[in-house]
């Protein structure tokens, strides 16, 4: 394995190329070497799921280098992005965790490997980026819950020039799934799959005051789903401790010449919270409307708040309740060490507008839909010592679904990162 590292560094090395030599070019740049150990286990209790259970164990190397700027009233750059999975553990009646790539005949790859490039030009307060990118917005959140993270190849361009408003601009034609080597043209979650050539994004986030941020979002998966966001965000201190409210709506019509279908989603996600010391206690309420699933390009995550480990909570007409508990043992002097907890509750699910065999069974008793899950995420990152630094990671989740597969779940996560 760490032959294979050196190699992934030297051909990163060599990909880079040098004609912008500069002080701030080289002075201004840094790398980082993420070693992310993963362990995956889903339980599907063998309550008749196709496949009994998930169960794999993989080593990630994460290398990523950024350079600076050269100097001049616009500046360039090139970062780099080198992914390497390598199998630990696996069989082909186990995969199909994210964690490994796998053939056609459900065959694991010892190992798989990836790398992007990333061109940026910077004027002002504006950046642009062409390449490998990881947009992190509430329409297009890049998956990164894995051993290896999910890419996308197109352009991006933020610009802070009109501060306290970003703009924020995307244009993205393919992705690479977290545990694929090849780009391929993105698709919609949950909906047929009919391709598309790009996806199109434009973002407006305005910092009122230095606790609210007002948003609106505009996204289109060409010819075949438009989505809007509204979003408000308060993170008010108080005399003692903090109020913490976030507010996220969404909304989702077909679009183009509609090849992928009817496409009619609304989705409110609410969180409310207080904060005082090392605790964090809150809640929320999430509510869908319209006859189809929230839309979303496939492979990345929801920007919803009910989101767990095994269930999004994204069926259509859904009405979710959750409840969730942080603490930092900082506050007890152990720092380095969190918990959290998460209850969450969907009920009102519609079975005559989903295919599952259990959702045949609901619409023959007249019965609607229903789910819980609880989580549990523990993590300490060591302080002191010689392997000050690492991180350990213990997610542990229990869902229960009547229109869906239930199962147990457990992931063990151990990361360090090398700094440059």
């Amino acid at each position: 394995m760490l032959k294979a590292t050196t190699q992934l560094s030297i051909a990163l090395a060599v990909s880079l190329p040098t004609p912008f030599a500069s002080a701030d070019f080289f002075k201004d740049g840094k790398g980082s070497l993420e070693l992310r150990n993963f362990y995956y286990n889903r339980d599907f209790r063998n309550d008749g799921a196709a496949q009994s259970k998930r169960d794999e164990w993989g080593q990630g190397f994460i290398l990523s280098l950024q350079s600076g700027f050269t100097q001049g009233t616009v500046g360039f750059g090139m970062d780099a992005l080198g992914l390497l999975g390598v199998k630990l553990d696996s069989s082909p009646d186990r995969t199909g965790s994210g964690i490994l790539a796998f053939d056609s005949q459900r065959n694991v790859q010892d190992e798989y490997g990836k790398i992007t490039l990333t061109a940026k030009a910077r004027l002002a307060k504006t950046e642009l980026r062409v390449g490998g990118i990881s947009p992190l917005m509430p329409l297009l959140w890049s998956n990164n819950s894995r051993l290896l993270p999910q890419v996308f190849r197109g352009g991006s361009l933020v610009s802070t020039d009109l501060e306290p408003v970003t703009v924020s601009a995307y244009r993205i034609n393919a992705v690479k799934q977290r545990n694929s080597t090849d780009f391929e043209s993105l698709s919609a979650f949950g909906y047929r799959p009919v391709m598309a050539d790009h996806f199109n994004y434009l973002a407006l986030d305005y910092k009122v005051l230095p606790s609210l941020t007002l948003s609106y979002h505009v996204a289109e998966l060409e010819d075949l789903y438009r989505s809007q966001y509204f979003g408000l965000k308060l993170n008010q201190p108080l005399s003692s401790g903090a109020l913490i409210s976030d507010i996220r709506y969404f909304a989702a019509k077909d679009s183009g010449d509609q090849a992928l279908g009817n496409v009619d989603n609304r989705t409110l996600s609410s969180y409310f919270a207080y904060s005082l010391g090392g605790h964090t206690l809150g809640g929320g309420f999430q509510r869908a409307w319209g006859d189809t699933s929230f839309a979303m390009v496939n492979g990345a995550d929801t920007y919803l708040f009910a989101e767990s480990l095994v269930s999004t909570f994204t069926a259509a007409q859904e009405q979710v309740w959750f409840a969730r508990y942080d603490y930092n043992f900082v506050a007890l002097g152990i720092p380095g060490l969190t918990l959290g907890l998460k209850y969450a509750k969907g009920e009102e699910v519609d079975p005559t507008l989903l295919t599952t065999r259990q959702a045949a069974a609901l619409r023959a008793e007249g019965a609607d839909g229903k789910e819980w899950e609880r989580m549990t995420d523990l993590t300490y990152v060591v302080q002191s010592g010689p392997i000050k630094g690492v991180s350990l990671q213990w997610r542990d989740s229990t869902n229960r679904s009547t229109y869906a597969d239930s199962a147990n779940e457990n992931r063990f996560i151990v990361r360090y990162t090398f700094n440059y």
